[in-house]
Order: structure tokens, then C-alpha cells, then sequence
């Protein structure tokens, strides 16, 4: 919105040649930052006392462990704090003609819906386990394929007008399933190896892609500040990555795919570190408030996305390593206590405790000793991930 302001005004006065600045996406995104985090501090206190007043308390599970339990009653549903402060400050300092800020954006609020809707039954019935999962998954999918269905045409493109064509002529040509090579699945570490996936690959990897890291966020945010830091680590990340894709001649240089417009994207990774900042400032421990399923399902949708949108979706892997262990501790409990209570008569699990982090609390590891060191392996990740830009 300021950008159109500031072109507008220069047209008019041609002397206010200062608001040139307003052209620069690095300048946005830096504003962007501190709108959101300005917003997150100052907001943040009226809505923990808002959700205080509401008894939006979280609830803790009886079979988790046990040093949570006085965290019970603690304000759940904080991600909104989190979404105001990225949904203001990225409508005030991106493009609105660029599609693929509108997608993610998209995407990142109706997760956040879905989660709002399984907090409040949460809250409201006092369960702890709040939307059944068949139910969240459902709406998760539908989310996921609608936006894996119109980015599978919008890679190559620079109009919504030109995807509905391709879309319509995808139909009429029988579903052909070919797709440029910019579509295709990138190697990290390699200069020309990459897979041709078609459309059909593309949207199916695209809603796993969504689906599956906005589930890994979500199992991660167990502990004060353990999803929210790593979120901002790797989502800066991948605005590093759509500022080069972004750019004719950066992405030229590194060898990547060149994707007009996707570059407008360090703008929202620049609100959602900010946001997520601003956050951290009350979740840190102890936690005076948490993000619940309304910031988690989201922030884990939007990384999703973006990663997608600038064809870095192992590169997400690599940097959300984290979310991934997490999410296949997860799984491998389940299966195995499945499993071994239907070979041997009872249920046996790997870990003491899943997700991951409760293992290790229940090995002797303090929450801060969890966190920290969590965060650190995601750094860690990053600056990996962020090597693929040059060593290919």
C-alpha cells in the first residue's frame, strides 16, 4: 500500500525524489521487520490480559509431563498476536499486484483459522485434544491442494489471468502433465541436477510440502519459545532464497530458476521474523503466553509455501531439520506402539516420550537446555541450507 502511495506522490511531485527508497524491496523488508515487531510489544500485553479476561487458558494433558502442569491456565491462542503483526505490516509494504504474497497470505490465515477453530473447542469443552484430527486434516488438505493447484500454473507466470488460461488448457489437453523446467525439483549442492516432476508431481509434492510442515511446527511447539525462534531462523532464510529467485541477475549468477515476483516474498519473511520476535518476548520462559494451534498450524503453512514458490523444498528439510525429527518422532512412536501391541499383546515405544523434546525433558534435560540447543542445531541448519546458495 505505502509503495503505490509513494509512486503516486512521486508522479505528482517529482521534487519528493526521496520516496525512490520505497522502490527497493530490501528497504521494505527492513520496515517491514519493525512494523511488525513495534506492533508484537506493543499489542502483546493488551492481548494476553484479552485472553486472560476470556480464560483462553491452555489446557495440559494428565499423561504429559508432569513439570507442565503448572502451566495450565496459562493464555493459549497468541499466534493471533502473531498474525495481526504479519498481516498489517505486510499489506502496508508490499506490492499488492504480486501474486505470490497474496498466496501465502492466503494460505497462512486459513491455517490459522483451522487452528483457531481447534483452540477455542480446546478451551470452550476444556479438551486438550480440541478438533478431531480427521476434521483438521480435512480442512488442512483443502487449503493445501487449492493453493498446490494454482502454484503448479503460477511458477512461469506473471498474471492470473495467464494461469486461468494454462489452467483451462491444462483441462482441455486431456491433463497433459508437463511443466517448464523452473517447476522442476531442485538438488541443493548440485549446479544442473533436478527432476521433472509435471503437474500432477508438482501438486502432490507441493500439498506434502504445506500439509506436512504445518503439522511439523505445530508437533514442535511444545516447549516456551521452542517452534517460534526456529520459525524466524528459517523462514529469514528463505527470504533470502526468493530475493535471489526474485532476481533476474542474482538467480542467474547462482543458477537458479529466475521467478518474477517472488522476490515480494523477503517482504512477508521480513514481517514474519519481526512478528516472531515481538512474540518471543512473552514466550520466552517462563512463557506468559502461548501461540497455540492458531500460530503454529499457520507459520508452518506459510514456510511451506514459500518454499514451494522459490522450488527450495529440500533446502526447507535441510533448515527445518528440527520440525522434521520431530514430526518422525512423532510417527515412529505411533507405529511401533501400533505395531508391537498387535504382535506382542501390549504397546512398546522408542522414545520415553513423543514429540522428541518431551524425550529428552524426560531424559533429565532442563525446557531452557531443550530449547537452546534446539535453536542452536537450527542455526546450524540454516547456515547450511544458506551454503547451497553458492556451493552448487
Amino acid at each position: 500500500m505505502l509503495l503505490s502511495l509513494a509512486l503516486l506522490l512521486q508522479e505528482r511531485y517529482p521534487d519528493l525524489g526521496f520516496l525512490r527508497v520505497f522502490q527497493y524491496i530490501t528497504f521494505r523488508a527492513v520496515m517491514a521487520a519493525l512494523t511488525s515487531l513495534l506492533i508484537g510489544l506493543a499489542f502483546g500485553p493488551w492481548v494476553i490480559r484479552w485472553l486472560t479476561a476470556m480464560k483462553i487458558g491452555q489446557p495440559i494433558r494428565e499423561y504429559g509431563v508432569q513439570q507442565h502442569l503448572s502451566k495450565s491456565g496459562t493464555p493459549t491462542m497468541g499466534g493471533v498476536l502473531i498474525l495481526i503483526g504479519i498481516a498489517v505490516s505486510t499489506l502496508l509494504w508490499f506490492d499488492w499486484s504480486n501474486r505470490f504474497v497474496w498466496v501465502v497470505m492466503m494460505v497462512t490465515l486459513g491455517f490459522g483459522a483451522v487452528g483457531w477453530v481447534d483452540d477455542w473447542r480446546k478451551v470452550v469443552h476444556k479438551n486438550p485434544e480440541g478438533m478431531a484430527s480427521r476434521e483438521k486434516f480435512f480442512w488442512q488438505s483443502l487449503i493445501g491442494l487449492v493453493a498446490a493447484l494454482y502454484l503448479a500454473f503460477s511458477v512461469s507466470e506473471t498474471s492470473n489471468l495467464r494461469v486461468l488460461e494454462l489452467f483451462l488448457r491444462w483441462v482441455q489437453s486431456g491433463f497433459s502433465n508437463d511443466l517448464p523446467p523452473k517447476a522442476d525439483l531442485l538438488v541443493p549442492f548440485f549446479k544442473t541436477v533436478s527432476y521433472p516432476l509435471g503437474v500432477f508431481g508438482f501438486i502432490a509434492l507441493t500439498y506434502f510440502v504445506i500439509v506436512g510442515t504445518s503439522n511439523a511446527v505445530n508437533f514442535t511447539d511444545g516447549l516456551d519459545g521452542l517452534a517460534i525462534m526456529p520459525v524466524v531462523m528459517v523462514g529469514s532464510a528463505l527470504g533470502v532464497f526468493a530475493y535471489v529467485t526474485g532476481s533476474s541477475v542474482y538467480s542467474k549468477y547462482l543458477l537458479f530458476p529466475y521467478i518474477p515476483g517472488s522476490g515480494e516474498l523477503l517482504i512477508f519473511c521480513a514481517a514474519m521474523a519481526g512478528a516472531g520476535l515481538a512474540f518471543l518476548w512473552f514466550n520466552t520462559h517462563p512463557a506468559q503466553v502461548f501461540m497455540g494451534d492458531v500460530g503454529a498450524l499457520s507459520l508452518g503453512g506459510a514456510l511451506g509455501t514459500m518454499a514451494v514458490i522459490t522450488r527450495q523444498e529440500i533446502v526447507l528439510g535441510i533448515m527445518g531439520g528440527v520440525f522434521v525429527v520431530e514430526v518422525l518422532s512423532v510417527m515412529l512412536q505411533v507405529s511401533w506402539f501400533k505395531f508391537t501391541k498387535k504382535r506382542y499383546g501390549e504397546g512398546r515405544r522408542i522414545f520415553k516420550m513423543a514429540p522428541l523434546h518431551h524425550h529428552f525433558e524426560k531424559s533429565g534435560w532442563k525446557e531452557t537446555q531443550v530449547v537452546v540447543r534446539f535453536w542452536i542445531i537450527t542455526m546450524l541448519l540454516c547456515l547450511v541450507g544458506l551454503a547451497s546458495l553458492k556451493l552448487r
